[in-house]
């Protein structure tokens, strides 16, 4: 059974983007395509991310290893579906106007937030197979403990987007406030024994 897991996992993580691509090929992404797959490819980042923190806290209160053995392919799908946002956002709003990146990133706030929490999900993609752990030793840890940061940078980058109706950037802001939470209480309880 254990070894369906991570088959089961990745498959699941997959859904949403087939959905998508359903909806494309069916054109059924509403009046504003590019907005509406911009916002599905960056939700679905969001969701991966806190999905990745809250395996630690899963597997201490459910004494599971098995969330900790799923966490860096939930972790890499939000690096996945992150790479998927930054796609639509070059391919089809700069219609790959590489100048205007950087130029984009400089002037637009939301986009330099949007943008900061990517590069620190693609170094920690970059760092996360066996032999880069390895590699960067005790520093493996200290540079992972960034994705903390990129969750609030990407809660911050989907507020600044949405502006009105910012109900879902509450939402998964109140998640990542509830992980670094219980992040912080458990680094500084007492230690029993």
């Amino acid at each position: 059974m254990r070894k369906l897991i991570k088959p089961l996992v990745f498959v699941l993580a997959l859904i949403p983007f087939a959905v998508l691509l359903i909806r494309i090929l069916q054109n059924d992404l509403g009046p504003d395509p590019v907005q509406e797959l911009s916002l599905e490819t960056g939700e679905w980042t969001l969701r991966f991310l806190i999905l990745a923190l809250a395996m630690t806290p899963l597997r201490r209160i459910s004494n599971q290893v098995e969330f900790v053995r799923n966490r860096r392919m939930v972790g890499l799908f939000a690096l996945f579906y992150a790479t998927l946002h930054l796609l639509v956002w070059v391919v089809f709003l700069l219609e790959f106007r590489w100048f205007a990146i950087f130029e984009e990133i400089v002037e637009r706030p939301y986009i330099t937030v949007g943008f900061s929490a990517y590069v620190i999900l693609l170094a920690l993609g970059i760092t996360s197979p066996k032999f880069m752990v390895r590699q960067l030793g005790k520093n493996w840890k200290r540079l992972h403990k960034l994705v903390y940061l990129a969750a609030i940078l990407g809660v911050l980058h989907l507020l600044w987007i949405l502006r009105l109706d910012i109900g879902p950037a509450v939402f998964y802001g109140s998640l990542v406030a509830l992980l670094l939470g219980y992040r912080a209480w458990y680094s500084f309880r007492p230690q029993r024994g």
